[in-house]
């Protein structure tokens, strides 16, 4: 190898390095940190800043987990609403699809016939007092309109004829079926008496002698079933009354009635 090629290391002494070397500490004893501060509490981040919390009165409290008492009836009373309003909701659907497909109509009622065949003031010597007995035959026409829904004319009817609200006599309808369009012609014998009847039996008189009629009530209460299609459904009651006007009052004699005009109603 040539002398260029050789490298020139810098030759140390021994007692050189030794010199070097500090024989005192850095630190003097008893002490345990430097004049620099602890290495350790250098590295570290200092600590951050502590401010209070704000509280905020009108935070709502952490809600529980456990369940509430009061949501429970607010559930139950929500699920009960809305069964009854789907319910009412079906019915009323039932209830239509109902009326459109048998179209129902009601009864037509009509007098046509009027029969006293007994009218008599009887005097009572032990009581002082007047009755007015009363017998009437009645002849009464249904006529039911509808195609497809029939009448079932049940037991527990009355009739009764009334004059200046003070009944004369009464009867009953008889049971049975009237059928889809269907007319039916009832005969009703009505008796009956009325008690302390002196000044009823003038008032009718002077009535007849003023007007030339007498005015009188004929009320009907019959219950009934109606029969849709195969279908029987429940009791309901019939309420109708007419208004006659009758030329007079004679027993024995068929009455002609001059004018009569009947109202219908249906209560459950």
């Amino acid at each position: 190898m040539t002398d260029q090629n050789k490298k020139i290391h810098p030759v140390t002494n021994q007692e050189d390095i030794e010199a070097a070397v500090p024989t005192a500490p850095l630190v003097p004893r008893g002490s345990s940190k430097s004049d620099h501060g602890d290495p350790a509490a250098a590295a570290a981040p200092p600590p951050l800043p502590s401010y209070p919390i704000p509280f905020n009165r009108r935070s709502k409290p952490p809600k529980s987990t456990r369940p509430r008492r009061g949501c429970t009836c607010c559930r139950c009373l929500c699920w009960t609403l809305s069964i009854l309003l789907v319910l009412i909701i079906a019915v009323a659907a039932t209830a239509g699809i109902l009326y459109l497909v048998f179209r129902p109509k009601l009864p037509d009622y009509s007098i046509d016939r009027l029969e006293i065949t007994q009218l008599t003031l009887r005097n009572d010597t032990a009581t002082a007092a007047a009755s007015l007995a009363a017998a009437f035959d009645v002849t009464i026409t249904a006529r039911n309109p509808n195609k497809r829904i029939g009448i079932y004319y049940e037991g527990g009817s009355r009739i009764g004829v009334f004059f200046s609200g003070t009944q004369l006599c009464q009867g009953a309808l008889p049971k049975f079926y009237q059928g889809h369009r269907n007319t039916t012609v009832l005969n009703v014998p009505l008796a009956g008496e009325s008690r302390d009847a002196a000044a009823l039996f003038g008032e009718m008189q002077r009535e007849q002698q003023a007007n030339g009629f007498v005015p009188l009530d004929l009320r009907v209460r019959q219950p009934v079933r109606i029969k849709v299609g195969k279908l029987k459904l429940m009791k309901v009651r019939f309420v109708v009354r007419c208004r006659l006007n009758v030329d007079s009052l004679a027993a024995n004699n068929r009455i002609r009635i001059r004018n009569s005009s009947c109202n219908f109603r249906l209560r459950l």
